[in-house]
Formats: C-alpha cells, structure tokens, sequence
C-alpha cells in the first residue's frame, strides 16, 4: 500500500452502541425522536475531515427477525447502506459484523471513522493505525473505550461537539476546555 492515495473514508456505525449510550449514560431514558443523532450530519462530517467521499455502513442487529423498515429507509435516504445481521442469541452480530468489516478494510486503502465506544474494536483499530490509514473514533468521549487513549495516532472526536449530531444541546456533564467554552449554550 506504500504511496497509495486513500480514496474513500468508511463511516462504520455501531448504531446500538451510540444509541444505548445516549439513552442509558446521557439522558438516563429512551431517547424522543429529537433527541437522537441527525445521522446526515456524521456522514457529512466523515467527508469534510478528510475531504473524501464517504461510504458510510450502518450496522443493526436483525437477529429477531425484523428490521425496522421506516429507520432502514431513512438510512437509504441518507446515503448510509444498511447491515441488517442476524445470528444466535449468544453472538454479539454487530460487533462481530464490524469486526470482521474492519479487517477487511485494513487490506484495501482508505480511512475509517468509527462511530463506537466499544472496546470490542481495539485490535482491529490498532491494525488499521498500523496500516496507512487514517483512522478515528467518533462518540461521547466521555464514555469511549479507555484503550482508545493508548493507541497513538487514533484521532477522537465528540458526535455532540464536533461532529454536531444534535439538534439540541444534551444534558452532559464532562470537562470542558475554557478555550471551547461557551456559555451561551448553557443559559
């Protein structure tokens, strides 16, 4: 892979992982509809940090049976490509789907951006930082993975703070750079 140019960043989305941990860690409930993340603009924020389209995977766990048809097609409408994976009721299909996606794009060029706070994808990230790739996690970084930290290279992002993903600002308490600080939001 030596001089070859990235050509696309892979948007992977473990989107029960974001979405239990904005109900259970965040707001402490089910999340209202305009509480969840505006999935448009993670993919949008995956092109413009590395100025490359996006292929962007959102994978859902349909081990049950179903899938739910009007989220599946607003995935569409927004440009994601749904991975409805099933399995038996001790695998953990999503992120054994996601684990199995990363690998193989560690043998093929471009950038990754991670939307997770599971530890679950340490060793494959830190193949992918190994490689010439690009390689970020994406969530509340307050409650990513601690190995995250340990992996020189990874680049993290906030899907509040930089990613933008809310429309209103969330109840989060979590150190805030005086830098970035601004109280607007919080009157």
């Amino acid at each position: 892979m030596p001089g070859t140019t990235a050509p696309v960043t892979y948007l992977i989305v473990d989107g029960e992982n974001i979405d239990a941990t904005l109900g259970n860690s965040v707001l402490e409930r089910r999340p209202a509809p305009a509480e969840r993340p505006r999935w448009e603009r993670l993919r949008d924020f995956a092109r413009d940090t590395w100025q490359q389209p996006v292929k962007a995977l959102f994978f859902l766990n349909a081990s049950g049976g179903g899938l739910p048809m009007p989220f599946v097609r607003a995935l569409l409408s927004m440009e994601y490509r749904p991975i409805p994976l099933a399995g038996s009721s001790d695998q953990k299909v999503v992120d054994i789907g996601i684990q199995r996606t990363l690998e193989a794009i560690a043998r093929r060029p471009g950038n990754v951006m991670l939307a997770s706070h599971d530890g679950d994808f340490l060793p494959q990230v830190d193949e992918l930082l190994r490689g010439e790739h690009e390689v970020a996690v994406v969530g509340f970084k307050e409650f990513l993975n601690a190995g995250f930290s340990d992996l020189p290279g990874l680049q993290v992002f906030d899907i509040e703070e930089d990613a933008g993903c809310f429309t209103n600002v969330l109840p989060r308490v979590r150190i805030i750079d005086l830098e970035s600080f601004d109280p607007e939001r919080f009157l």
